[in-house]
């Protein structure tokens, strides 16, 4: 089958576009998984650099969000069919992610454990599907389960063009939040708009400290006036301080990654002083995953994909989100 495979940690120029790579089959509890869209994620950056402390098994096929069509059922496999509409939760049970620990969705096939299957409603497509589970369900988790966000709330979101970034920005505006949101485009700001938020700040050009403080007040340290409830923060790096500076007195800080540095200068000042609650939030539940499909099967949800590109051009797609050319999700289908 043809599948992209990674043989080394490094550049692009580490991952193959094999032609013959051997076709998996479904062991004991398994199912085979014919691939109809695979989305990338950051994560996907990270596995093919390498990450201190985690090895990675290679060679492997990178990709953790699968959407597909069972296509054999291994044995003891009970309540599915063959041909089913399929959405894989990432996490393989006892083993970890797909695309990391095992070989992920960037092939034709791949396999699955049945407690990974999450049935896709027929007004679902399988790219939006695929778009769901690492951006959408860290995003759902992190602004509900433990947001979470209510309406009226005032609510930044820095790196708001990314995939969980779009994502938390529609899920503010379902809880009926104020968004403003942070990108490094025009363009970029433009599509953010349009998706719903109310306000927008192109850090590249603008102190968005500055800006929250002009639009809403500095945060007082006697009362709970000036300042923004929410910060949405999983890039950390040089915007973490700052991110501290715009916060209102008791509000919160919503981390879940950072992909702009994860040791970044701290100020325990800001923190006490405004009694600031820093939440972090790791991935995501299968619950989170399938309220987000019944979301996007009432349309109440739109995930947004920015491109979708055949397998031969998986590699690329890699660099293009590495590269930050990508508004929203990249989906690559075989």
């Amino acid at each position: 089958m043809r599948a992209l495979v990674l043989y080394a940690h490094g550049g692009p120029e580490t991952i193959s576009l094999e032609t013959d790579y051997p076709e998996p089959e479904p062991g004991d509890g398994e199912v085979l998984i014919q691939v109809r869209a695979c989305s990338l994620n950051y994560h996907d950056v990270f596995t093919r650099r390498g990450m201190p402390g985690i090895k990675v098994p290679l060679p492997v096929v990178p990709g953790l969000d699968v959407a597909g069509e069972i296509a054999a059922l291994g044995p003891g496999v009970e309540g599915w069919r063959v041909g089913q509409r399929v959405l894989l939760d990432p996490i393989y049970p006892g083993k970890g992610l797909m695309g990391e620990m095992r070989d992920g969705g960037l092939a034709e096939y791949c396999t699955a454990s049945a407690r990974q299957l999450i049935a896709i409603p027929d007004t679902v497509s399988f790219e939006e599907a695929a778009a769901i589970p690492v951006a959408y369900g860290t995003a759902h988790r992190m602004m509900t389960a433990n947001g979470p966000i209510e309406r009226g709330q005032k609510v930044l979101v820095l790196g708001a063009s990314g995939g969980v970034g779009t994502a938390a920005v529609l899920l503010a505006k379902l809880a009926g939040a104020e968004v403003i949101a942070a990108a490094s485009s025009d363009k970029k700001l433009a599509r953010l708009k349009a998706l719903g938020a109310d306000h927008l700040i192109d850090y590249t050009t603008t102190d968005f400290v500055r800006a929250i403080h002009d639009r809403y007040g500095r945060p007082q340290r006697r009362s709970y006036d000036g300042g923004v409830d929410v910060v949405v923060n999983y890039t950390g790096g040089d915007t973490w301080v700052p991110s501290l500076k715009v916060v209102k007195r008791g509000g919160r800080v919503l981390v879940c990654g950072a992909t702009a540095g994860f040791a970044p200068s701290e100020d325990l000042r800001y923190i006490w002083t405004f009694e600031l609650r820093i939440i972090g939030s790791n991935s995501w539940a299968r619950s989170d995953l399938e309220a987000l499909l019944a979301l996007a099967a009432t349309r109440k949800l739109v995930p947004v994909i920015d491109r979708v590109l055949p397998l031969s051009e998986g590699r690329e797609a890699i660099s293009l989100l590495e590269d930050r050319a990508v508004f929203g999700k990249i989906v690559v289908v075989p």
